[in-house]
């Protein structure tokens, strides 16, 4: 049984935030790395799928939306990408990699101690793009949950980019937040879990990263996209308007 589980969800091709989370002790020590998808749809895909790749079976991957579609493009199954830099994302990766992707299941289940069955997914249980808040009411949260397997205890989602844990129907919820593309506050945004659950926040030097990235990335867009999101310009207060 894990005894410590490290979550990190909606990395976006941000290499640096990758690397000043898996550099923290906790992390490193950590028994399993779950990843709650979308993993690779950002400026460098590559080289984050590359970074995950050497910590081996440590690692315990989940699918995202944004991963998914990225896959979709590259076989010729969707003309388009919601997300502008998604084509760029796309065009980035090689063969076996979308073929990587391709594999990931939809949710994982691990025994965690002190949390019981703890069923990963990324947006929802059911669907990967399902949109689940800190202040949706029970009523949604019963719908959502309504096919989890009566012990599941806990439940770990993403997809929102805001870290958040609360109580639904009994089951713990949590969401690590986004360590590549933060709403709300700065910073690559993670969970540990066992016995308990912390939501943990990696700081780094976040105009060296957009410096990085725009010497690295040829997305035409790259000095602006690095900036908003890097920096967290969307609040918290302006997603959970416009989702809510």
């Amino acid at each position: 049984m894990p005894l410590r589980v490290a979550v990190l969800s909606d990395i976006h091709g941000v290499l640096p935030a990758l690397e000043a989370v898996l550099a923290e002790p906790d992390v490193r020590s950590a028994d399993r790395i779950v990843l709650t998808g979308d993993i690779t749809a950002g400026p460098q895909p590559a080289e984050v799928l590359d970074l995950l790749g050497t910590l081996g079976e440590r690692v315990v991957w989940v699918s995202g939306n944004a991963d998914r579609e990225l896959v979709e493009y590259r076989r010729g199954e969707r003309d388009e990408i919601p997300d502008p830099i998604g084509p760029y994302a796309a065009g980035r990766l090689t063969d076996e990699q979308v073929d990587l992707l391709a594999t990931l299941p939809k949710s994982r289940t691990l025994e965690i101690h002190g949390l019981g069955r703890t069923l990963f997914c990324h947006a929802t249980p059911r669907d990967d793009e399902e949109m689940v808040l800190v202040d949706s009411p029970l009523s949604r949260w019963a719908e959502v949950l309504a096919d989890v397997p009566a012990d599941t205890r806990t439940v770990v989602c993403g997809h929102t980019h805001m870290p958040y844990v609360r109580l639904a129907h009994g089951r713990m919820i949590v969401n690590p937040g986004s360590v590549g593309m933060p709403y709300g506050r700065s910073g690559a945004h993670w969970a540990l879990l066992g016995p308990g659950v912390e939501l943990r926040s990696t700081a780094y030097d976040i105009p060296a990263a957009i410096d990085r990235l725009t010497r690295a990335c040829t997305y035409p867009d790259i000095a602006e996209w690095a900036d908003y999101y890097l920096n967290a310009r969307a609040t918290d207060a302006e997603v959970l308007e416009a989702w809510g």
